[in-house]
């Protein structure tokens, strides 16, 4: 009977050690991968088919658009490299715009909260008016999204800062954002251009921001052999 009695103690006291050393349910929703997946989640905008995240060579745009362009991205010369120009709601052909008249008040503490992103007031009032109004997401949702967007974009290296003019053909830009962003394929990104400067780097996404093919933007990127990046300044 001790022998019995024994053997019991040791198997409850085994029981016990191991409740005490495994995770409480409460701690295993903590770090399980749904709850993570759950809180890198982004509101969901419908009414469309796909984003793109449209990334403006600040420079070439101060260059290109002289006395024209707006003082508060261009002071001080060009200071700012790739900026967003935008987060466009998309059909897989055309894309909605305007979707609500009179929309284009955003709140000077929203301003502020995203210049480090979009270096001019007039330019996030514009996209909300043309493009945040269609993703059927309220302002604040919308910009969140775009925050998170260009979050999920690595720029080149080689493009964080540009010393000097630097002329390229348009694949070498693509080439180098293929590269320092994995996951991201040919057809899910256009370089444009005009008839002088690479302007914009277009990057297509899913609603939950994943990287996705795009067909009728890639179609649109710049066909010259090559073109023009100018210089950042005024750092």
């Amino acid at each position: 009977m001790r022998l019995l009695a024994c053997a019991r103690a040791s198997a409850v006291a085994v029981l016990l050690a191991l409740s005490a050393c495994a995770p409480s349910d409460e701690a295993s929703q903590e770090t399980s991968p749904a709850a993570t997946t759950e809180a890198a989640a982004v509101p969901r905008g419908q009414g469309f088919d796909f984003y793109v995240l449209s990334l403006s060579w600040s420079p070439s745009y101060c260059e290109a658009e002289g006395e024209q362009a707006n003082g508060q991205q261009c002071r001080a010369g060009r200071p700012y490299a790739f900026v967003v120009h935008g987060l466009w709601p998309q059909y897989e052909r055309g894309y909605p715009e305007n979707c609500q008249a009179g929309a284009s008040t955003v709140s000077n503490e929203t301003l502020r909260g995203l210049y480090d992103l979009m270096p001019s007031a007039g330019l996030i009032r514009h996209q909300w008016r043309k493009h945040g109004t269609c993703s059927g997401l309220g302002q604040a949702d919308y910009f969140e999204v775009l925050r998170a967007a260009r979050n999920k974009v690595e720029i080149p290296r080689e493009f964080k800062r540009l010393d000097d003019y630097r002329t390229l053909a348009p694949g070498q830009a693509e080439n180098a954002f293929l590269q320092s962003n994995p996951g991201l394929e040919e057809d899910a990104v256009a370089v444009t251009c005009d008839r002088r400067y690479l302007r914009e780097v277009r990057i297509c996404m899913t609603k939950d921001l994943e990287f996705r093919s795009c067909a009728e933007v890639d179609r649109r990127a710049c066909r010259l052999d090559k073109v023009v990046m100018p210089p950042v300044r005024g750092r």
